[in-house]
């Protein structure tokens, strides 16, 4: 049986009050909380063994070194990557999206097609329209549906011999719609395309293998999973990664300099130039440990039941609208009520101690679609209760009273 209220424990947070009232935290797409377990060990750090790494032969580097590398196997096993050297890290996903575009800056050029899909965040928007600009490649986008679906009959339509980047999330960020990436990943490379998937909305809630859905990219951020802020990883297959060209110069990613030539180092260190944020390095591990101790099958199962339970609930107030309610998707869910602006009933929920999100969620052509200036979102993680649901639709119902 999964002990929510033992999990609840472990998370110092959710003890607090916001105005007066016990928080409700429902913005977890945003970020996660984080568990005492990772707090420690982000204290363990600065307090016992504070050094930078991979440089001295002083005994605190090296026992940081061998933390932090442990940290990067942890990650490789999670995904389960060949090697602990496909695993990058990053300052998050945005910077790992970002990494792949810079490289492939080089390989791409004028007439070549880059795809993305319409439901993407922005930071897996933006990097591809520079991409094109700098090379004069045309960016392919396969549209959505109402119900908030790919329209998959019109991207095996657009995808051809000049598709050579396919992008797309695992799940959506503002829908909660988990997209069908084997299908697409197997479909891309049919046609000899590359393809990168945005894992940062769905590693919270599944459990990818990336050797299995054979993807060539995959990227996450550490505080979607329980984890700090500023820490994240990029996967690539091997070969895709000595392809590649650095990212950025500097100390660490070197094998030798002098001032006629410099040559690179070996992966992963070719693109983590600097000193890192060891630390987070560090502590993502640790959140995949507690994480995976939970177990994501039931992490999952949980979630489906306050979806269930929320979607049910949500659905029996009047003009209320439910965005992207499909059958696959994550504990997530975008609605507006009619005549309401989603920033107002926000406003009011956070005055009850409840935190969702609103806006347009970093997806505005999501919004655009819809013909809406964004939606309240309720985002729920396995420490969220079913008490808890019944607060957010007392709170919207209220919420509703005031504003209609």
């Amino acid at each position: 049986m999964f002990k929510v209220e033992d999990i609840r424990k472990d998370f110092p947070i959710l003890d607090q009050k916001i105005h007066g009232r016990p928080l409700v935290y429902l913005d977890n797409a945003a970020t996660s909380q984080t568990p005492q377990v990772v707090i420690d060990a982000i204290v363990e750090y600065y307090q016992n063994y504070n050094a930078n790494i991979h440089r001295g032969v002083h005994t605190l580097s090296q026992i940081a070194t061998d933390k932090y590398e442990e940290a990067r196997i942890k990650i490789q096993k999670h995904f389960n990557a060949n090697k602990p050297y496909e695993i990058i890290f990053t300052s998050g996903t945005t910077q790992s999206i970002n990494l792949v575009a810079s490289g492939f800056a080089s390989l791409i050029s004028e007439g070549d097609e880059i795809m993305i899909s319409a439901l993407e965040h922005h930071s897996n928007i933006v990097p591809w329209q520079m991409l094109c600009e700098k090379t004069g490649a045309t960016l392919q986008v396969i549209p959505m549906a109402v119900e908030g679906n790919l329209r998959m009959d019109v991207f095996h339509e657009l995808l051809n011999s000049k598709t050579k980047l396919v992008f797309c999330n695992h799940v959506s960020n503002a829908l909660g719609i988990v997209n069908p990436i084997e299908e697409i990943i197997s479909a891309a490379h049919n046609v000899g395309a590359a393809v990168l998937i945005d894992g940062a909305q769905a590693t919270p809630h599944i459990k990818p293998d990336v050797q299995a859905l054979d993807v060539d990219f995959y990227v996450a951020s550490a505080h979607k999973l329980c984890g700090p802020t500023g820490v994240g990883m990029l996967y690539g297959k091997q070969e895709w990664l000595e392809k590649l060209p650095p990212y950025q110069g500097g100390g660490e990613m070197i094998e030798t300099v002098t001032f006629e030539k410099t040559t690179y180092a070996g992966l992963p260190h070719k693109f983590e130039a600097g000193t890192p944020n060891i630390c987070g390095g560090i502590a993502f591990g640790v959140a995949l440990d507690y994480m995976n101790a939970i177990g994501f099958e039931a992490i999952r199962n949980y979630e489906n039941e306050l979806l269930g339970d929320a979607t049910e609930k949500l659905l029996q107030i009047d003009g209320l609208k439910i965005y992207g309610n499909t059958s696959e998707k994550t504990a997530v869910i975008s609605f507006n009520i009619e005549g309401i602006h989603p920033y107002d009933i926000g406003a009011i929920l956070d005055k009850l101690g409840i935190a969702v999100r609103t806006g347009h969620h970093c997806a505005q052509p999501i919004m655009d679609f819809y013909q809406i200036p964004g939606t309240v979102r309720a985002s729920f993680s396995f420490y969220n209760t079913k008490e808890e649901v019944d607060r957010l639709i007392e709170g919207i119902q209220k919420a509703k009273l005031m504003l209609c």
